[in-house]
């Protein structure tokens, strides 16, 4: 039994109203480490749900303005949770969530599932959405899924020539060996970081010319800037 290209359509026709995809499909081995499923037995394949540039936004906003909290004090990971949960067991899956513990390896399951890698700021980056993509979900099955067709070739900071994240960040937080994340929470916290990256967005990110038409939207950017703990 597996989950076949019908199985997953259905899967992909509920995501859709929401702005989500699926993104990718790792099918594990016999004895290959598996995340357990709900069932307690291991997982034999998971699907990568998620964002492609601001798809999302316009239904999480909806849903943020229908809600008296607005979505609580972390309405994305709640928001996907109400989207992926009912649509996980109508499919007989089980979700995992990149905010919830046990911590699943959302990033190792995309570099298998899409052929990705890091980029110096260590988001992974896709060689059509660029760095404007994301995961908000799982769902794990008891079977083989059908694979995902997914585009593949050289790694895209590999074959950048300019390479303006590393010189862009104002923090010189980007580097091409690693990213100084205590240097950019540093200058978020100056009068420069919060009147530039924490308004409009991580200009390193933002330098990036891949995927450019994939651009989160002003308000989105604010959003998960604003997200972050300082």
């Amino acid at each position: 039994m597996n989950a076949s290209g019908h199985h997953l359509e259905t899967i992909r026709a509920a995501l859709q109203p929401h702005g989500l995809f699926l993104r990718g499909v790792v099918n594990f081995a016999d004895g290959e480490a598996a995340p357990t499923l709900s069932n307690s037995r291991p997982a034999a394949s998971v699907v990568l749900i998620g964002n492609i540039g601001s798809s999302l936004w316009p239904a999480f906003s909806r849903w943020r303005r229908s809600r008296a909290d607005a979505g609580g004090p972390d309405p994305l990971d709640t928001w996907s949770k109400d989207v992926i949960g009912p649509i996980a067991a109508m499919a007989g899956a089980t979700a995992w969530f990149p905010s919830d513990p046990p911590w699943q390896p959302f990033q190792q399951w995309a570099m298998r599932a899409e052929g990705l890698k890091a980029s110096p700021l260590g988001i992974l980056i896709h060689p059509v959405y660029g760095l404007w993509h994301g995961y908000r979900g799982a769902l794990g099955f008891a079977f083989p899924a059908e694979d995902e067709p997914a585009p593949r070739g050289a790694h895209p900071c590999d074959t950048c020539l300019d390479q303006p994240c590393l010189t862009t960040c104002p923090a010189a937080a980007v580097r091409a060996d690693a990213f100084d994340v205590p240097a950019c929470r540093s200058h978020l916290r100056t009068p420069q970081g919060q009147g530039g990256c924490l308004r409009g967005g991580c200009l390193a990110r933002a330098a990036c010319p891949v995927g450019a038409a994939y651009r989160y939207g002003d308000d989105q950017l604010r959003f998960h800037m604003a997200a972050l703990s300082l």
